[in-house]
């Protein structure tokens, strides 16, 4: 049985948030990262990494967080109701990156560990996250290329980790209270541990490697289109979506909330910079705002 390697995952997280920062800084040179790093005396420590009123990218931020606890927070304990009363360390990398251009989709990726100790017990330990894409105006051959980078990434591992991982990101973005889906998919996965410790650490190297791959020729090729202001109304008021979901449903915000131990311009760092909101709003009919909900925004097999 492979030994549980928490340094390990944390080196790689750190050198992943480091590569991820560059990656994105040489597509816009002007908006270069802005580093906190944050230690608290009882509940671990981070560096939150921050972009802003850039050319490209309006706002973003790629963090990195390794926190304590000596009680699981109950938006874990919901789903694993036999880790209550663990003490806990959680690390991770957690980026979302908002464009100023509206025909560039809004991308989210999360890669964390999660390890659970009781005395005279062995250790729990998984590890969760993924990525998966917003965009406000609709592109087939950017949501292809997205999928099969994912694909792509999962290959190596077998054959059903992309469709079933597809899946979950396709069930857990999901807006309950609109009915809709926040975007077109991508990753998603948690409590995953299958794999033993160092094929399902292999696992998470391929999928955290591929984000660059997948994210950045999509905005390379949309960052230039020339928008007006009704594309950038319309792109405010889908980052409304974005923002009620983060702060419904999305389990890191939530987990960041109630572990009391997160720092919370860090936890809500994915939330946009300016959103609209609009009362019964429904788009022109035959619009390509149209298109995004009828065509795009609906689980389908892109690859």
């Amino acid at each position: 049985m492979s030994t549980i390697e928490p340094n390990h995952v944390k080196d790689f997280l750190l050198e992943l948030q480091s590569s991820i920062c560059t990656g994105l800084e040489a597509l816009d040179p002007s908006a270069n990262f802005q580093t906190d790093s944050w230690d608290r005396e009882k509940g671990g420590s981070g560096i939150s990494r921050v972009i802003s009123n850039g050319e490209v990218f309006e706002k973003g931020g790629v963090n990195f967080s390794h926190v304590f606890g000596d009680a699981m927070p109950a938006s874990a304990t919901a789903t694993r109701p036999d880790l209550a009363g663990r003490a806990w360390q959680a690390m991770g990398v957690s980026l979302v990156i908002h464009p100023s251009n509206p025909f560039v989709p809004t991308s989210h990726a999360n890669f964390r560990m999660f390890v659970a100790d009781k005395d005279g017990e062995e250790s729990a330990w998984w590890f969760g996250g993924g990525y998966d894409l917003t965009p406000y105006y609709g592109f087939e051959e950017d949501c292809i290329h997205w999928h099969q980078q994912a694909k792509d990434a999962c290959e190596n591992f077998g054959d059903k980790y992309y469709p079933l991982f597809k899946k979950q990101c396709d069930d857990y973005f999901q807006i309950k209270h609109r009915q809709e889906p926040r975007g077109i998919g991508g990753l998603f996965y948690d409590d995953f541990n299958e794999l033993g410790f160092d094929q399902s650490f292999e696992f998470v190297k391929s999928m955290a490697n591929s984000y660059l791959e997948a994210y950045l020729p999509i905005v390379n090729r949309r960052k230039d289109m020339a928008y007006t202001d009704h594309h950038k109304q319309f792109q405010e008021y889908r980052r409304g979506r974005y923002a009620e979901f983060n702060l419904v449903y999305d389990r890191g915000t939530l987990f960041g909330l109630q572990s009391g131990v997160g720092r919370i311009e860090s936890i809500l760092m994915s939330l946009p910079p300016v959103v609209r909101w609009i009362y019964d709003w429904h788009p022109e009919k035959g619009s390509e705002e149209e298109k995004l909900t009828t065509e795009f925004l609906k689980p389908r097999e892109w690859v």
